[in-house]
């Protein structure tokens, strides 16, 4: 396996800092802000002045410590959980459905939205969390992706995907406001198996997804505004495009 150069390493390690550190601070800022604290008040709770807890929120907390992130964390509701990443080296066991997320991404990021890769959903549960979220600040939205390689049980995860709407919706409600709006929207790998699967159950799929899937194709990919209802697309099987589900009468 080739060597990767400590130039790039320390330049992406830099990259991936800022990126972490601006998201958790503001996450930490929404969470202070909505329990109706200010940074005195917050920092007296954590038992750390309140220029760290400005620094933290501002994404300025690199150099301070894990203890300090961690009490200011739990002060406001919201643990500090560390993880890595899987190992970045070879192929996955989750090729298949990264490979959705990673088109999902790419056409969010063409189409405006500031793109997320599996959002963690409570703190204290990092193993649950939405595949990709898009977001917009300036519309105050935030669209809740799951991307399917293969369905397994059904009703378990329609179940799952609206809870994590839920959640999603007030997350969203933290950043921006009561006004704030979040989407739920399905893309499946038309494979012939999920074709067979989303047409051996048509009414079930119609009642969980009821929202325009060529509306919803839109607002994955161009930014327009998305149905109220969740919606369901497909992915080609290459994972290379997204197409609208046509529904039978």
């Amino acid at each position: 396996m080739a060597r990767v150069r400590r130039p790039n390493l320390a330049a992406e390690a830099a990259r991936r800092n800022r990126e972490q550190l601006t998201r958790v601070g503001a996450e930490l800022r929404a969470a202070r802000t909505a329990r109706n604290l200010t940074q005195q008040a917050a920092g007296e709770r954590a038992a750390i002045g309140r220029g760290v807890v400005s620094r933290i929120e501002l994404g300025r907390g690199g150099a301070i410590s894990m203890d300090a992130w961690q009490r200011l964390g739990l002060a406001v509701g919201r643990p500090l959980v560390v993880s890595l990443q899987r190992d970045v080296s070879g192929e996955t066991a989750d090729a298949g459905h990264l490979a959705i997320q990673e088109l999902v991404l790419r056409m969010g990021r063409k189409a405006g939205y500031a793109g997320s890769f599996e959002i963690a959903m409570k703190p204290a549960e990092p193993w649950r969390s939405a595949d990709v979220g898009l977001a917009s600040a300036a519309a105050k939205r935030l669209l809740h992706v799951e991307c399917w390689n293969t369905i397994g049980d059904i009703g378990a995860a329609v179940r799952s995907s609206n809870r994590k709407r839920a959640e999603l919706e007030q997350l969203a409600v933290g950043r921006w406001g009561p006004d704030a709006v979040a989407g739920l929207v399905w893309v499946v790998r038309a494979t012939a198996r999920n074709r067979a699967l989303v047409a051996r159950y048509p009414e079930v799929f119609a009642r969980a997804f009821p929202g325009p899937s060529r509306a919803w194709l839109a607002a994955v990919t161009t930014g327009s505004e998305p149905p109220n209802d969740p919606g369901l697309v497909w992915s080609d099987v290459a994972a290379t495009r997204l197409f609208a589900w046509r529904r039978h009468a």
